[in-house]
């Protein structure tokens, strides 16, 4: 699970003395605690599912600040953030390309926007981004 394999990963980056991986593991492994305690969860239990939407969010929110440090020219937590993005990226499945989205989305017989996005987040959550998702079935329309 992939819970699990956060917590081991963060202890790992505590021995290794690994400021960067070790600062960005604690608060994922802090979000998949809080999730599992809001959703009425075991301790450790929550489902991959979820933790792959928790990581996609936090690489959000990293590429975000990471645009905030570009623009105050603070290179040195430019490059921190692009570690931990790299981090983090290790735990996602491989991402769907522009080219295998479009196939998919060209074998659909509805592909209007809301049944393209519907069909995806049941099917492929956490194997794309939503956003390409969303910008390659508006080409269709």
């Amino acid at each position: 699970m992939l819970f699990e394999e956060i917590g081991k990963a963060n202890i790992q980056a505590l021995k290794d003395h690994d400021k960067t991986a070790r600062a960005i593991l604690s608060v994922l492994y802090g979000k998949f605690k809080n999730e599992s305690i809001e959703k009425g969860l075991n301790a450790k239990s929550l489902p991959d599912e979820d933790c792959l939407r928790i990581i996609q969010k936090t690489i959000k929110e990293l590429e975000e600040e990471r645009l905030g440090y570009e623009k105050a020219n603070r290179t040195e937590s430019v490059a921190e953030i692009d570690k931990q993005k790299e981090v983090l990226a290790k735990y996602l499945p491989q991402q769907l390309s522009v080219d295998e989205i479009k196939e998919i989305i060209s074998k659909l017989e509805d592909k209007s926007i809301p049944s393209v996005m519907k069909y995806f987040k049941a099917n492929y959550q956490g194997k794309c981004d939503m956003g390409l998702v969303s910008k390659t079935a508006k080409e269709f329309n």
